[in-house]
């Protein structure tokens, strides 16, 4: 039973490991949601790194956060703040838009 609680730590141990090497890895940005505008609304990335988005609705109506080439949605209430990760991107420009105001439109750029 001994050896099943230190395989268990041990590989504990190896995942907490592996998830501050990606957490790392990532690089962080912020985006401001303000019913119906985006701050910045480029954000230029370096390709080929984990993305972290950091966003805000600094709003009076709820957002959303969403990107069907990206596969991403996230909702928040006013004055909420999430977290948006995305893969490692190839080089190119991938649009999103807050789907509860869609004149509110945005672009990643991966260079």
């Amino acid at each position: 039973m001994r050896v099943n609680r230190k395989i268990a730590a041990l590989a504990m141990a190896a995942s907490l490991i592996g998830l501050a090497h990606a957490a790392e890895e990532a690089v962080t940005f912020k985006l401001e949601m303000t019913d119906g505008k985006l701050t910045p609304a480029r954000i230029e990335v370096p390709a080929g790194k984990r993305i972290r988005i950091e966003v805000k609705n600094t709003g009076k109506g709820a957002a959303e956060f969403e990107s069907v080439e990206l596969r991403k949605e996230k909702v928040l209430a006013p004055g909420a703040e999430s977290v948006v990760v995305i893969a490692p991107l190839d080089p190119g420009t991938y649009k999103f838009f807050d789907d509860f105001h869609q004149q509110a439109q945005g672009v990643i750029v991966a260079k």
